[in-house]
């Protein structure tokens, strides 16, 4: 029997030592990127005659409160770039960026889109580089919309 106490003694210790290694692992060790890419694609869409970017971001650690993500669209038109500056709310874990509508979107062509992760004071915090790649071309978009208003009305013309 004396030598169960020194057992349990050693299983104790373990199991605690075991549970403060797994609270150390939930805390935010306050290094590495805020955000990253989960999704990106070209949304066509055909009713409304408009193509745009969209992205999806996740979030991999809290964000200070007041943080934007600032994104650049290389304009498939030429000219100058599109810009999208955004809040990021705490509660979001999934942040979703969208372009403006763009024009002269090419099958099989690199696009450019970056973006800058700030906190309230405009404080770089992350930079993120992708290319984008559509596998259709803006032909496949009617020249006028199919539908208009909220409902969703056949187009008149």
């Amino acid at each position: 029997m004396l030598k169960a106490v020194p057992l349990i003694r050693y299983i104790s210790i373990f199991m605690a030592l075991a549970g403060a290694l797994g609270l150390g692992a939930c805390r935010d060790a306050g290094e590495g990127d805020y955000l990253k890419v989960s999704g990106k694609i070209f949304v066509f869409n055909y009713r409304i005659a408009q193509a745009t970017y969209l992205l999806t971001l996740a979030k991999l650690r809290p964000l200070p409160d007041g943080s934007m993500v600032e994104t650049t669209f290389e304009n498939p038109a030429g000219g100058d770039p599109l810009i999208v500056r955004q809040k990021i709310w705490p509660s979001m874990d999934k942040i979703t960026v969208e372009s403006p509508p763009i024009k002269c979107v090419k099958a099989n062509h690199e696009y450019k889109v970056s973006m800058r992760v700030e906190d309230a004071g405009g404080k770089l915090l992350q930079t993120i580089e992708r290319k984008m790649i559509s596998d259709l071309d803006q032909s496949v978009m009617p020249d006028k919309p199919l539908v208009v208003g909220p409902f969703y009305d056949a187009n008149p013309d």
